[in-house]
């Protein structure tokens, strides 16, 4: 992950055993290094095959959190144990109202992420946190 700079991540809460979690600073750059530590994660898990949609879905979930919320934003993801075959990935940010899927139309230059989550994960959905939101999706494991 060479290239970080340490004040893009607000702190590391754990990326050892069967989840990993960041909080990151509501800066666009945010959503550039959460990519990067997605797929570094599943690099490290050997999930390196969700990599790209894992890393363009949240990037998508990070966008709306920035756009939406003030605050720092939690991205979490949790790898299956045992036979499980979906990894859950959730992103956190202070704001308690729901995230709306809307219709995009073809000159519209936002409005897709939410379509995009939807279409690509198995399932996806949003539920309270202590404060605001998380926003979570499971995307199925190839084998």
């Amino acid at each position: 992950m060479g290239g970080l700079l340490a004040w893009e991540v607000i702190g590391v809460l754990d990326t050892q055993g069967e989840s990993a979690e960041w909080t990151f600073p509501a800066d666009p750059g945010a959503v550039r290094t959460a990519r990067a530590v997605v797929r570094g994660q599943l690099r490290n898990w050997g999930l390196e095959e969700v990599g790209d949609v894992t890393a363009l879905l949240v990037s998508e979930l990070v966008t709306n959190a920035l756009r939406h919320a003030t605050g720092p934003i939690g991205v979490r993801l949790v790898r299956p144990a045992g036979p499980a075959t979906c990894l859950l990935v959730e992103v956190s940010d202070p704001s308690p109202a729901p995230p709306r899927k809307r219709t995009a139309h073809s000159e519209d230059e936002d409005g897709r992420g939410l379509q995009l989550v939807a279409h690509s994960s198995r399932r996806w959905g949003t539920r309270p946190a202590n404060s605001g939101k998380t926003v979570w999706f499971e995307l199925a494991l190839p084998g």
